[in-house]
């Protein structure tokens, strides 16, 4: 399966952006996806993951509140709407698939399959 983040950009700090995951080569309903990020000094994060038919959805404690995954797999795509931005925000994101259980979906090395990322800058 093939990813491809976009949407990414300069925001101000308060700002919101929505993020898109398109999926090809492979229907992505029989799996659970993640969003990560990784910050200029290398560190990697997970974000947030949501179940295979988007019932249930995980989410790093600093963006709960302000982030919302969802899916849709009829278009094979997966989103992140990312509200009240903060500088401490601006990172490189990516999504990526897991075939993993739902209970290891924070663990980086649980995804095989990951996308290029998209830049977020939030800056005054």
């Amino acid at each position: 399966v093939q990813l491809q983040a976009s949407g990414g950009g300069l925001v101000q700090p308060g700002g919101s952006l929505r993020l898109s995951c398109a999926a090809s080569g492979r229907t992505i309903s029989y799996y659970h996806m993640g969003w990560f990020r990784q910050f200029s000094e290398q560190r990697e994060e997970f974000v947030g993951a949501i179940s295979r038919n988007g019932d249930s959805t995980r989410y790093l404690e600093s963006v709960k509140g302000r982030f919302t995954i969802s899916r849709d797999n009829a278009k094979n795509m997966v989103y992140l709407q990312m509200n009240s931005l903060q500088p401490e925000d601006t990172a490189v994101y990516y999504c990526a698939v897991t075939q993993s259980i739902w209970a290891r979906v924070d663990l980086r090395r649980e995804y095989p399959y990951w996308g290029k990322g998209t830049l977020v800058t939030v800056s005054s």
